[in-house]
């Protein structure tokens, strides 16, 4: 199966997305993180004053080790920013910070895709291996049945991915507002927010489309779209 015409054609085509929103990802914070904040604050000061102006008290911002590894984990109320984005004090660092605590707020309002999204976590990472696994296994032993189970499982995975896009982009959406109310920014230091946080949202859409082919791929092979010898 994995070297159908066809799936390498899936494949590629979700290759060549993912690589250009990384690119563009890249060159927004390549252009951003070397332009400081005007008001001189770090990431961990941007995101603790938002923390404090929603009322969020029992959220706890941390460093985490990695590159872009920042992430807010609402099953313990902590926020954890990357060491250049923690201590940096680059537009960079504040939008990234700034979206991180988007979810915070998303969190304390019961934001329902958010709640959504926590709650299929385990189907997703069922669907990434064994879906696949069964998919593979039940086209190759013609067992349709065996086949298109793994194709529900996967199902799951591709689910996560569109539940992801509204939150990330609420998350996104939150963040501009913080901002732009508490003054953090300048209109230009505005424009650098909006491309990096545009550009991290395209690295989510392309993620979403790559999940879908991958599933009507898997769907035809498991005859639930017409059989293709």
């Amino acid at each position: 199966m994995f070297f159908d015409p066809l799936y390498l054609a899936v494949m590629g085509i979700g290759l060549l997305l993912s690589l250009g929103a990384q690119a563009w990802l890249r060159k927004a914070i390549g252009r951003w993180e070397k332009v400081p904040l005007g008001r001189g604050l770090t990431g961990r000061d941007v995101a603790q004053a938002i923390l404090d102006v929603e009322g969020i008290g029992e959220v706890r911002i941390e460093p985490v080790g990695g590159i872009l590894s920042d992430h807010y984990d609402p099953s313990r109320k902590i926020l954890r920013l990357s060491p250049a984005n923690y201590h940096g004090r680059s537009v960079v660092a504040a939008g990234i910070a700034a979206h991180e605590v988007g979810h915070a707020i998303q969190d304390k309002q019961g934001y329902a895709p958010m709640r959504l999204r926590q709650a299929i976590v385990p189907l997703a990472n069922i669907g990434t291996s064994l879906g696949m696994l069964l998919v593979l296994i039940g086209v190759a032993v013609q067992a349709l049945g065996l086949a298109k189970l793994g194709v529900l499982l996967f199902g799951g995975f591709v689910l996560f991915t569109l539940v992801t896009l509204p939150v990330e982009v609420d998350a996104s959406r939150r963040a501009r507002v913080a901002l732009a109310h508490g003054g953090f920014l300048t209109r230009e230091e505005g424009r650098g927010v909006d491309a990096v946080l545009g550009a991290a949202a395209a690295t989510y859409v392309a993620a979403a489309v790559t999940a879908v082919l991958q599933l009507l791929y898997f769907m035809l092979r498991a005859g639930m779209l017409g059989r293709r010898d």
